[in-house]
């Protein structure tokens, strides 16, 4: 007979649910049920250990940028823009932050209100008392009182189109040591590029890289991950692009990781300002001008 999963009365795994299911110690079996990672009864298939395995790995990325911002000032503080469920959020706050019993604090940004009641039902049963849900834009979220003047730690995972430039620029007005983004689709530049694909053709070999319509949408996804790079160097960011590999559910897997190192910003600056005009997107330049 097969051994049955355990649980601690707590309601956290036990190093045979551990070991059993490559659950995290300490990692709350209540939050991994209602995320959908292990069913009612506690068990896991082999999609939940596919799930399972992509949130570890998205941690791994995190944990080491949370740790190094609470060794130097003794707390920390996220936002996670276009957060939906918090499926990211909750997962930080149960394997980083539910042990500091400090300032520390998550801020999930939503403009869905009925998932933001959800959230804030969760996480009073959890006990998760360091969260906080705002139901806001996340344009709304730059200027609203209820956020603090500076935050730490800011994350936007498949914060659709334009979403995740406003997730940058509350980055920047928020004087953030780290952001981490995972762009998803992307569409603005796209729509200015084949605009002014006419008037340029004739002018710019170039625009052969986005003749056709497929690659200019292609090429627009490509391009506007560049100019946030670029956008990010230009405030003296440190920029880190790589891969998150396993996760599977979405062609949009391009994760960008910026820390702040306040690094000379005048090349990244004008590297900007010269893609923007070689490309004939002189008219976004106000969006990833950003001061």
């Amino acid at each position: 007979m097969a051994k049955k999963s355990t649980a601690s009365a707590s309601g956290t795994a036990s190093p045979d649910a551990s070991s059993k299911h490559e659950i995290r110690p300490g990692q709350s079996i209540e939050l991994l049920k209602e995320l959908h990672i292990l069913t009612r009864d506690g068990k896991m298939n082999q999609d939940s250990r596919r799930k399972l395995k992509q949130v570890y790995h998205l941690f791994q990325f995190i944990e080491p940028l949370l740790a190094d911002v609470h060794s130097r000032q003794g707390s920390v503080s996220l936002v996670d823009h276009g957060a939906g469920k918090s499926y990211l959020g909750f997962i930080l706050y149960d394997l980083f932050f539910k042990t500091l019993r400090d300032r520390s604090h998550i801020y999930g940004i939503e403009t869905r209100e009925e998932l933001v009641k959800k959230s804030e039902e969760l996480a009073r049963r959890l006990g998760f008392e360091g969260m906080s849900f705002l139901n806001l834009s996340v344009a709304e979220s730059t200027v609203s009182g209820q956020l603090p003047d500076s935050i730490d730690v800011v994350t936007a995972l498949h914060a659709c189109n334009t979403a995740t430039d406003d997730a940058i620029h509350f980055a920047l007005q928020k004087n953030a040591q780290y952001i981490v983004v995972v762009p998803c689709c992307q569409a603005e530049v796209a729509a200015v590029l084949r605009k002014n694909k006419g008037h340029s053709l004739s002018k710019n070999v170039l625009t052969e890289m986005w003749r056709h319509p497929l690659h200019t949408r292609e090429f627009g996804s490509q391009i506007t991950n560049v100019l946030r790079c670029l956008q990010l160097e230009s405030h003296g960011y440190q920029v880190s692009v790589t891969e998150l590999v396993g996760w599977e559910h979405s062609m949009k897997n391009e994760l960008i990781i910026a820390q702040f190192k306040d690094l000379p910003r005048g090349r990244p600056a004008q590297r900007l300002s010269d893609v923007l005009e070689t490309l004939g997107l002189d008219e976004l330049r106000e969006r990833f001008f950003t001061h």
